[in-house]
């Protein structure tokens, strides 16, 4: 019953965070919208957008990020200790009992997040929307790339992706 409900835990506090994210951003977005916007900010804003959903939605998302964490709620539901179910959406992130490289790259990707954030906050409307705009199409591919694969975790025996445990589990 502990695994499962740590399972159950991860899959919705890295929802939680996504969608958080999603709804924070996405009103920040829309108002640059509101005012008037000249070719280069249209432009900027096609090619953000083509470049974070690609970047950010597929390749950080959907062949990482998504694969990998729903491997490790799958990793929980089976086999996870009172402290992993507690911390169960940072264990699904990568930031505990995991390998050195994989715990390092997930540090250094929030870290760069919240650098990001921070700067972004210095920015200008429209430019700042428009930009979240890239971050909101990016973040709103990727919750759904990851529920699909918690859904194929949980329910197809052939679900195969690494958990990225540490080699001694």
């Amino acid at each position: 019953m502990l695994q499962v409900f740590a399972g159950l835990w991860g899959i919705a506090g890295v929802s939680l965070l996504l969608l958080s994210a999603i709804g924070r951003l996405l009103p920040l977005s829309l108002s640059a919208f509101d005012m008037p916007l000249s070719w280069h900010h249209w432009l900027t804003f096609w090619v953000f957008l083509i470049f974070m959903l690609y970047n950010e939605g597929y390749r950080g998302f959907q062949k990482a990020f998504s694969p990998r964490t729903a491997a490790r709620a799958r990793y929980l539901s089976r086999s996870a200790t009172p402290a992993q179910a507690i911390f169960a959406p940072f264990f699904c992130m990568g930031y505990f009992h995991t390998t050195r490289k994989r715990q390092i790259i997930s540090i250094s990707i929030t870290c760069t997040v919240i650098l990001l954030i921070i700067l972004f906050h210095f920015l200008p409307q429209p430019w700042r929307g428009i930009l979240d705009g890239g971050v909101v199409a990016g973040l709103i591919w990727g919750i759904l790339s990851f529920w699909y694969c918690c859904w194929n975790a949980w329910f197809n025996v052939h679900f195969s992706h690494s958990a990225e445990l540490p080699h001694h589990s």
